[in-house]
């Protein structure tokens, strides 16, 4: 039952600060797309920012991991080697379709949350949460 509990509070904190990621992805974007026209440029700029302010957060206080930081950030990485050239991608496609740019964009951080709660939990992470010293 503590596990639950724990795996619980873990979940509510990466989507918390997943929240605060995605408010400065949306406020860049917002900002960056008076300047750029082009989907792409200001989705990717945007999408950098809030993965480096995420990773920053959910390794300290979300996993409390002491992983190597490099190593985890180039899983990190690797994940978003393939996540973001489909991403940008397919919201460009959407984007040629007529979509809204924000329909867009919230579509793609929703899947991008999940997807990366399930990466760091079970790839990034794995064996090594809770080795942070205070």
């Amino acid at each position: 039952m503590e596990n639950n509990k724990k795996q619980l509070w873990q979940a509510v904190k990466f989507t918390l600060f997943s929240i605060s990621a995605g408010v400065i992805q949306i406020a860049s974007f917002a900002l960056l797309e008076i300047f750029i026209k082009d989907y792409w440029i200001p989705y990717l700029i945007s999408l950098v920012l809030s993965i480096l302010w995420n990773f920053t957060l959910n390794r300290r206080y979300t996993f409390k991991s002491a992983a190597n930081v490099p190593v985890a950030m180039a899983k990190v990485f690797g994940f978003y080697l393939v996540f973001t050239p489909l991403s940008t991608y397919l919201g460009n496609a959407a984007e040629g379709l007529g979509v809204n740019d924000f329909i867009i964009l919230i579509v793609t951080m929703l899947a991008n949350f999940v997807l990366e709660f399930l990466f760091c939990k079970f790839v990034v992470y794995r064996g090594k949460e809770d080795t942070l010293k205070k």
